[in-house]
């Protein structure tokens, strides 16, 4: 697999606490010139990014996370945090899902909550991160019923912060029970290009990870 097909598929993430616009915007440079599919940044830089990026020919996507990253904020928030951030000019959101209601069994109202964070994206991608550190596989398998069910463009790991991230396992189990025309969004801890690779042979169609553009250009990776 060549490296532009990998790159291609990555969303160049930065989603430290600390942040800062400078960080933002070198890491919008990166994006541009090494044609990854988005940036993935915090809400309060999806404005300045999509102006800073708007009349560039190499222009990438602006991805943005709502409820994160613990996901058990109210339906209702996640639904105002999506419909800002596309009025604000993103063109990707990822979500995150209330493990809470996984664990008691409220499928149905992780299905309607996903649906309404849709309606508020329209048009736009939505991901739907399932935490998959913190679930079981019976329940890993449960999300990829309700993702493949609901209105969502794709389903995706992880967030990043939790106890684990992206695992060769987890994406193998996830193409296996989604169904066919769902993303597959493997995310935090892709620590290789070689890792970045098995998770698309895999079935991962795209990669959130701060790191790949760190080690094309030669430079200590490490964190998501």
């Amino acid at each position: 697999m060549d490296l532009e097909r990998i790159l291609s598929a990555v969303d160049h993430t930065l989603l430290k606490q600390e942040s800062t616009w400078e960080q933002i915007q070198t890491i919008c440079e990166d994006a541009m010139h090494y044609h990854t599919a988005t940036v993935c940044i915090p809400a309060c830089f999806v404005k300045h990014a999509a102006m800073y990026m708007a009349n560039r020919p190499d222009r990438v996507g602006v991805c943005t996370v709502i409820g994160f990253p613990n996901g058990y904020t109210t339906t209702a928030a996640k639904v105002f945090e999506a419909k800002d951030a596309i009025e604000n000019g993103a063109d990707e959101i990822d979500m995150v899902i209330n493990v809470g209601w996984v664990k008691d069994h409220k499928d149905e109202d992780i299905l309607s909550e996903i649906n309404a964070v849709k309606a508020a994206c329209g048009i736009k991608s939505l991901k739907v991160i399932i935490e998959t550190c913190l679930l079981t596989e019976e329940e890993k398998i449960r999300m990829c019923d309700i993702v493949s069910k609901s209105e969502a463009d794709y389903i995706k790991t992880s967030t990043g912060f939790s106890t684990g991230g992206a695992t060769f396992e987890d994406i193998a189990l996830m193409k296996a029970h989604m169904v066919p025309g769902k993303g597959i969004k493997a995310a935090g801890g892709i620590s290789s290009l070689e890792d970045a690779e098995r998770f698309l042979e895999l079935g991962a169609t795209r990669l959130g990870t701060s790191r790949i553009i760190k080690l094309v250009k030669g430079q200590k990776a490490s964190g998501y």
